[in-house]
């Protein structure tokens, strides 16, 4: 069966997406709950994992942020970490509600949306099995892997200007998500970022914007879905570290690895952040159904 577009109602907000029923089954099966990362749109290869949780007999539910794509939200281009984990929680919600899926649940993540999948997992007990693939750990430290330190105080004046500036009615700043110069002002100041997020904009998702605004950048470097990592037990973890990794540092996934509790794996990818969506996507897929497959499906 091919996919279908879904929408689904999140407290006033509509999300839409694709739902990818499981193949070769005729009974309700287990479904993973996907959405993307920062600013991403699910045209940049979540269609790609949902076709392998398909094949390995697994509904595949993979949806679009508020805000961004096909869903809706106001205001456009606006990343809140806590919105979308309680969207996540909704896409849940709605995926009980249709007849293909029964109550083994799993979420994947990847990179910010890495760091949602931690933080649902905690606090959701309907999760049965989780996917954190290179993922955000900690916004503090991100941020500050990100940022030159001598810049660091530029950015933070930055959010109190717009703070300022939005309580006297102004609209939110924006910022580029990216851009070519990787010490110009962007939210991903990584040169890959720039050659994933636009190649992958060109080819695969017209529809991706490159601006978030400023208050997105702030809410991130507020972020910490490390704290949330003791929680997730008993619930299985997988955490997906990539060895090249400097947007979300390897090192940073790894040592916060040691706070979550079994049952738990760490398997480290080849190549950087963005080779687990292209030429690392072989592992990485496979990495994610295997667990999902054991752990859902047992």
């Amino acid at each position: 069966m091919a996919r279908r577009d879904i929408e689904f109602d999140a407290e006033g907000v509509t999300l839409r997406g694709w739902f990818y029923p499981a193949g070769g089954v005729d009974t309700a099966a287990p479904t993973v709950v996907m959405a993307h990362g920062f600013s991403a749109v699910k045209e940049m290869y979540l269609d790609s994992y949902a076709e392998v949780f398909s094949a390995a007999g697994l509904n595949a539910l993979v949806f679009d942020n508020r805000n961004f794509g096909a869903s809706d939200g106001e205001p456009r281009q606006e990343i809140d970490p806590w919105a979308q984990v309680r969207d996540y929680r909704h896409a849940i919600t709605y995926a009980g509600t249709l007849p293909e899926v029964d109550d083994r649940i799993g979420v994947w993540g990847s990179s910010y949306s890495g760091g949602h999948v931690l933080v649902v997992a905690a606090i959701d007990r309907r999760v049965k099995a989780v996917v954190a693939q290179v993922p955000l750990v900690s916004g503090h430290d991100n941020f500050r892997a990100l940022v030159r330190a001598d810049l660091i105080a530029g950015f933070q004046a930055g959010f109190v200007a717009d703070r300022e500036a939005r309580y006297r009615g102004d609209p939110p700043a924006m910022v580029p998500v990216v851009a070519e110069d990787p010490l110009a002002p962007s939210a991903l100041p990584t040169s890959d970022s720039w050659q994933w997020f636009t190649e992958t904009a060109k080819t695969r998702a017209p529809s991706w914007r490159n601006e978030v605004t400023l208050r997105s950048v702030e809410m991130f470097t507020e972020y910490e879905p490390v704290g949330h990592l003791p929680y997730i037990s008993p619930t299985p973890l997988l955490m997906l570290p990539a060895i090249g990794d400097h947007l979300t540092p390897a090192d940073l996934t790894i040592a916060a690895f040691e706070h979550a509790r079994e049952p738990k794996k760490l398997t480290i990818l080849p190549g950087g952040h963005f080779d687990a969506y292209v030429k690392g996507f072989e592992p990485s897929s496979a990495q994610a159904r295997d667990w999902f497959v054991e752990h859902l499906r047992p």
